[in-house]
């Protein structure tokens, strides 16, 4: 959500902002005609209360009655303009960093750096399903059986290999001033929309709870979020590192590029997140850090990747900024995107009510940053096909070794 003095004071501002990720402007225009409105029944009422104050003073009973219909008439209508003005508010995305790259899609991304070497192969590689499927630690036809398209089980080393994934993130990051959670797969509608997701409707990507509002996660930044939501934390407090531990849930609905196949693009899957509630100027340094942590899980897992910055239309509605780390993977001869890193400002902290008390005693919100530590489905591609060996093996990284008690997969 966006700051209502923003929006009132530097409109022109806001529609620029928007419109550089494909919003349409009108969408601002809108929220401030309601917004008048709003403004303009808000005042009518206290009026009213003030002159039904007056006339109880003066026991003027029959005049109070009537003036307190007029109240409640009145207090109707605002409510009805203040679920209008509240909905379209809510529609508005966050406006991204000015130096953020111009573009419209992913084509427009800017690639800041690519870290660690590919691997040479002396034979021609596989994909990740068909080493899954050779190795005997995928299978995708009795996930597909038993839940349909874009489920899988994982077998054997396959199941250890996600285990010391998860444990390797959440080491890592306990070690560097994280407090660890394992949190709720379900969450209720609120704290989606809290978050800048569209829980139900056509575009939404959650699967939902028929009877309820709760939605499986798609990711735990929902959950991890929702902690401190209509809370006041403590200057003293800030920063508050989160590692979050959960599965994750999404339809996936569209059409599917060839490099979705296999465990890529799956509607399931476990990953530790990180998230972060913080003093605004202290976001963008936090945001850094937060990327510097994904860069060392994966040199520590020795896999070659590229740093690549969005661009203000591929950022989605609550970044501000965001970058991608992906890794080479053999199996396609191309990068793939395996976590990232966004800066949320103070746009989820407003929808939420997450605000914090100063030193000198003034309530301010929050900012937001959440990134991904490890997303097991897409570790386990990258592994896969980088690790593999001529004669069908695959070498377990050295990171991970100890986690799962071998060092092929064979």
């Amino acid at each position: 959500m966006l700051d209502i003095k923003l929006l009132r004071e530097e409109p022109e501002k806001v529609k620029q902002g928007i419109a550089s990720k494909g919003a349409d402007p009108k969408l601002v225009d809108e929220f401030l005609r309601l917004d008048e409105i709003w403004r303009k029944l808000t005042a009518e009422l206290e009026n009213l209360r003030h002159e039904q104050k007056e006339l109880s003073t003066e026991r003027d009973i029959d005049a109070a009655k009537a003036v307190k219909e007029k109240i409640k008439e009145k207090e109707k209508e605002l409510g009805g303009i203040e679920a209008e003005r509240r909905n379209a508010w809510l529609l508005l995305p966050n406006i991204p960093f000015e130096d953020v790259p111009a573009g419209k899609s992913e084509e427009d991304n800017r690639v800041l750096r690519e870290v660690g070497e590919k691997p040479k192969f002396n034979f021609v590689p596989k994909d990740h399903a068909e080493l899954g499927k050779s190795l005997d630690i995928i299978d995708f036809e009795s996930g597909s059986k038993v839940a349909g398209s874009g489920f899988y089980f994982l077998k054997n080393e396959g199941v250890l290999l996600e285990l010391a994934l998860v444990r390797y993130a959440l080491d890592f990051l306990a070690e560097n001033g994280f407090d660890l959670w394992l949190t709720p797969d379900l969450a209720r509608d609120t704290f989606y929309l809290g978050t800048g997701y569209q829980p139900r409707g056509p575009e939404a990507q959650t699967y939902t709870i028929e009877g309820s509002d709760l939605g499986l996660i798609a990711t735990a930044e929902v959950t991890l979020a929702g902690i401190h939501s209509d809370e006041i934390l403590e200057e003293s407090a800030l920063p508050k590192l989160y590692a979050g531990y959960s599965h994750c849930f999404r339809q996936e609905g569209g059409a599917y590029g060839k490099y979705s196949k296999g465990l890529y693009r799956v509607h399931q899957f476990t990953k530790v997140e990180m998230f972060v509630y913080c003093k605004a100027e202290d976001s963008p340094e936090l945001h850094q850090k937060l990327l510097e942590f994904e860069e060392k899980l994966w040199q520590g897992l020795g896999i070659a990747y590229r740093i690549v910055e969005m661009c203000a239309g591929d950022l989605g509605a609550q970044a501000a900024r965001k970058f991608d780390l992906e890794a080479w993977m053999p199996g396609r001869d191309d990068w793939g995107e395996v976590t990232s890193v966004s800066n949320t400002t103070d746009y989820q902290a407003r929808r939420l009510g997450i605000r914090f008390r100063g030193k000198d005693g003034k309530v301010e919100f929050a900012h937001t940053l959440n990134g991904t530590a490890i997303a097991t489905s897409r570790a386990i591609v990258a592994i896969l096909e980088n690790y593999q060996t001529k004669d069908g093996k695959v070498r377990i990284p050295k990171a991970l070794q100890n986690y799962v008690g071998k060092e092929i997969i064979e």
